[in-house]
């Protein structure tokens, strides 16, 4: 059983939600992303969401897009990634995940990928743009190496379709809340909560983690009442990055502002 697997598992023992926290690595710097992440598991993120800084971000919003064009001039690369990640294992055990578009994987190669992946303590990927159907190759490289993949499901997904997803994921399934791309929300469509409870039921065995639009504790208990294993929360911590750049103490403010979120994940 994988670490991430695990981690659920765990916390569903405990009646207890998974929060998925997003930061975009290099943003502004590799360096302050490591003192960030860390920022993020001593708040009480169960798994860690590390993004890939590329230039056409298709899924993401504006906010994220701001985040990877900040770590590219930084001259961020997949390679400091990996290395970070390496850093951010050997002090803390929390899961991370990956978030890259497959260009990147593909110009290292699959098998360099996720042999360094692994290497470094890489729990699971998640790669947007990558249609199952195209998965095998991907997939197979994958488990070479014992690294989840996690595929998205979206609201429109077919059944069958959602079926056949989440029998090819692992780790967890990401269940993208809404239409269109990453960004913070006011509020949630009304009818996230029937999409969730169909989405698990399809899903069987399989957790499901919800994210896109999710940003404040509210939202948070909300998906997890509706029966998702976790939310994944990232612009909005994006957003904390990008208003602090300059305050030394960033990586506490996004430990407060996790730990808030953290607590919404407590179900009664």
């Amino acid at each position: 059983m994988s670490l991430i697997s695990e981690t659920l598992e765990r916390l569903a023992d405990k009646n207890e939600g998974a929060l998925v926290a997003y930061v975009t690595g290099g943003d502004p710097s590799v360096d302050l992303t490591n003192k960030i992440v860390l920022g993020l598991a001593d708040g009480g993120a169960d798994i860690v969401e590390i993004g890939i800084p590329f230039s056409d971000p298709i899924a993401d919003g504006p906010t994220i897009q701001a985040a990877a064009n900040r770590a590219l001039k930084a001259k961020t690369n997949p390679a400091k990634i990996l290395s970070l990640v390496g850093e951010v294992k050997r002090k803390r055990t929390v899961p991370v995940v990956l978030l890259t578009y497959y260009n990147p994987v593909y110009r290292m190669g699959l098998e360099n990928f996720f042999e360094s992946a692994a290497r470094f303590g890489v729990d699971g990927v998640i790669v947007p743009d990558l249609p199952i159907e195209e998965s095998l190759e991907y997939r197979k490289a994958a488990d070479a190496h014992d690294v989840d993949t996690v595929f998205l499901a979206a609201p429109s997904t077919s059944d069958g379709r959602l079926k056949r997803i989440a029998s090819q994921s692992s780790g967890f399934l990401y269940l993208a809340s809404l239409f269109g791309v990453t960004g913070t929300r006011r509020h949630l469509d009304k009818n996230l909560p029937r999409l969730v409870r169909r989405t698990r039921r399809l899903a069987d065995k399989l957790p499901v983690c919800v994210g896109f639009g999710i940003s404040t504790p509210t939202h948070v208990a909300t998906v997890l009442k509706a029966g998702a294993n976790g939310a994944i929360v990232g612009s909005a911590l994006v957003e904390i990055v990008a208003r602090n750049i300059n305050r030394k103490d960033l990586p506490e403010l996004v430990t407060r502002s996790v730990r808030k979120l953290k607590a919404a994940t407590h179900q009664s």
